[in-house]
């Protein structure tokens, strides 16, 4: 069954969110008359099932492939700003966000009790998501991102789920986090004195090869997961 048109879509959509005749008719610069004729020959077509009608608002939010945005981005003083903002940029580009910061930690439990309750909170927001979105840039060292993301990008991928990730620094590991000191070894060590992994890896080799690594920041990855299809997710 063939797609509507783009005037057609635009149309239609504008029907879907109750839009009346004469508004529609305004915004597009057309008679009245000629809008009622144009809805009433698609109608038509959409009941001689010609053309595919397009998706109501809450259908396509409820078919969007739902991302978990998994990062330290919790951490940020803008915590929860930030998360509106990579909400806005998952719906901009046909994906539905979850943040970890989502849900409202209930405020009479003990620190060890909304430690366990926001454990939980996040591993059933992963279980639910289609495809997981990493913040992998550098944390709390150099070459180091969040261990707690590090983590969630193992649950997920044992969960079966898709997990791609972004990251602004291509350097080498060997060259982020190597402070190259000078032990009398030519192998190249960390400032606490542990050997750098050296597989012209940006990260971790565990993570390297878990998940698929954009260059740059979350419209990047969103971008190339939209262009590329993501493995797993509901297809409307």
């Amino acid at each position: 069954m063939p797609n509507p048109t783009k005037a057609q879509r635009a149309l239609m959509q504008q029907l879907d969110n109750g839009y009346e005749i004469e508004a529609i008719a305004s915004s597009l610069g057309k008679s009245v008359l000629a809008v009622r004729r144009q809805v009433a020959r698609i109608r038509r077509r959409v009941q001689a099932d010609h053309i595919q009608p397009t998706a109501l608002p809450i259908e396509a939010a409820a078919c969007a492939p739902r991302v978990y945005l998994a990062g330290f981005d919790v951490f940020r003083l803008d915590a929860v700003d930030h998360g509106v903002y990579l909400k806005a940029l998952c719906r901009a580009h046909g994906f539905s966000g979850v943040y970890p910061l989502d849900g409202e930690v209930p405020s009479h439990l003990s620190p060890n009790e909304k430690a366990a309750w926001i454990f939980r909170a996040n591993t059933e927001a992963i279980r639910s998501a289609d495809v997981i979105m990493a913040n992998l840039n550098d944390f709390r060292g150099p070459g180091e991102p969040d261990s707690g993301t590090a983590f969630e990008i193992g649950f997920a991928t044992a969960l079966g789920k898709p997990v791609w990730a972004y990251r602004a620094d291509t350097k080498e590991l060997v060259d982020q986090a190597s402070a190259c000191i000078d032990r009398g070894s030519a192998l190249p060590l960390c400032a606490r004195g542990y050997l750098v992994e050296d597989f012209g890896l940006s990260v971790n080799l565990m993570l390297a090869n878990l998940v698929r690594l954009v260059v740059g920041g979350p419209v990047d990855c969103l971008f190339e997961m939209k262009k590329v299809g993501v493995d797993g997710c509901p297809r409307c």
